[in-house]
């Protein structure tokens, strides 16, 4: 990976940092580790994806195993999601006090131990209970790898990782339903935990082998829940972190909603087998990475990030409306092709929007990155999660509720961008970035 030292890439007139802040050490990683912690970082947020797409494919099956409707197995895709929600509100404040690799290695610990409960519920309701337990877990590896990042790197040198992280953590998506539908071949629905607890396993060895301590004694809160509520009160109190925030949840909300209903769309109303779905929705995967990776290596630093933002929100809003419109029917049936292509466009769309959101928000969080990561997740998981069960409201055998449902998170995020962020946010990611981040790091450690 290229030194972020080096990598100085500016556009005219930003004179946002591109250097590693710093670490535990008090240098950037170095070069012979850097790669190993890159891998360990793209892993831990490749957490989230492989928990919930490796067993996408698997949720007709699930539903006959158990015997129970389809509306009550998406309950485990949302018990998981609230789960990554609430441990990343919970674990988040705990790494600003405690350091990011303690309780790291205790959530990933916990997560193998759900996982393979998981593999062994024998009904529905402990199905849902044990991705509770999962999403709780699994949410420490994905809070406390972006505040790392945060830890590690500022200003365009963040956005840039950021990037770097989605071409490593998308090829999950890609790879996960693919393995998801292949396993199915040869086992039933319990397999798939099988093997993500070998996967949670291979993560946290890495991490416990890889992963230094990136937050030195100095720079963590030394207080207790009061100390955490003032910093999470005093970022949200900074209206562009908060548009920042509700723009990446709801853009997120929209993505999940496809994860949620494309099962069901794809296999059940449009007929596709197990395979063809996984390899859809790998397709889709790919051209999130490949526009992720347009953004991290072409436009930042020479475009305006709230530039680029505003683009793909305007993308995925556009790719939504189309797809209520083919799906509603008033244009006649569009088969799978029209559609198929409209998600891809929608879910290619996030490599614009995901890592700029993320970016733009921690450079103005200052010393609280952990409750910084923390409101981030938990917010864009919360809005998942209510997205999820809106998808299946009016049955299994129309798409209309998930295009409608998207269109809505899209217009909302495209609001709360125009509405909260403006000229405040783009301060953030030109010459302002500095003075935005320590006003915020000001206000949350006060």
């Amino acid at each position: 990976m290229k030194e972020p030292a080096t990598a100085a890439l500016e556009a005219p007139g930003d004179t946002t940092s591109d250097q590693p802040i710093s670490s535990s050490a008090g240098t950037s990683p170095g070069r012979r580790n850097r790669l190993l912690v890159t891998l360990a970082l793209g892993g831990l947020t490749a957490v989230a994806p492989l928990s919930m797409d490796m067993y996408l494919p698997a949720l007709p099956e699930v539903t006959e195993s158990l015997g129970s409707p389809a509306a009550t197995v998406q309950l485990t895709l949302t018990a998981c999601l609230m789960g990554m929600a609430v441990g990343q509100l919970v674990v988040g404040p705990m790494s600003d006090k405690w350091g990011r690799r303690r309780p790291l290695l205790a959530g990933m610990a916990l997560y193998v131990v759900a996982t393979v409960l998981c593999a062994f519920a024998p009904n529905a309701p402990l199905l849902i209970a044990f991705r509770l337990v999962q999403g709780l877990a699994g949410a420490a590896g994905i809070v406390i790898a972006r505040a790392v990042v945060r830890d590690l790197y500022d200003g365009v040198a963040m956005a840039r990782f950021f990037s770097t992280l989605m071409l490593i953590s998308g090829v999950a998506p890609v790879v996960a339903p693919l393995i998801g539908g292949q396993l199915l071949r040869f086992t039933d629905w319990r397999g798939v935990f099988v093997v993500l607890t070998g996967i949670g396993l291979v993560l946290t060895f890495l991490v416990y082998r890889s992963l230094d301590e990136t937050l030195p004694p100095g720079r963590r809160q030394s207080g207790g829940l009061g100390e955490t509520l003032r910093a999470m009160r005093g970022l949200l109190a900074d209206r562009a972190f908060t548009g920042y925030m509700l723009s990446g949840g709801f853009a997120f909300a929209a993505l999940f909603s496809y994860i949620s209903a494309s099962p069901f769309v794809i296999q059940d109303i449009y007929g596709a087998s197990p395979q063809t779905f996984s390899l859809l929705f790998g397709l889709n995967s790919i051209g999130l990475v490949l526009v992720g990776q347009i953004n991290g290596k072409l436009l930042v630093g020479r475009v305006s990030l709230d530039k680029t933002l505003g683009w793909g929100l305007a993308v995925i809003t556009l790719a939504a409306a189309a797809l209520l419109v083919m799906t509603s029917g008033v244009l006649g049936e569009p088969g799978l092709a029209p559609v198929a292509a409209g998600l891809f466009v929608l879910m290619a769309a996030m490599g614009l929007a995901m890592p700029n959101t993320n970016a733009q928000a921690l450079m103005r969080s200052g010393n609280a990155a952990g409750s910084a990561s923390a409101l981030l997740g938990t917010s864009t998981y919360l809005l998942g999660a209510i997205a999820s069960p809106l998808v299946g409201i009016a049955g299994e055998h129309t798409a209309v509720p998930m295009a409608a449902v998207q269109l809505a998170c899209a217009v909302a995020a495209v609001l709360s961008f125009a509405l909260l962020c403006g000229s405040r946010g783009s301060r953030g990611s030109r010459g302002g970035a500095a003075e935005t981040t320590g006003a915020a790091g000001a206000r949350a450690t006060e």
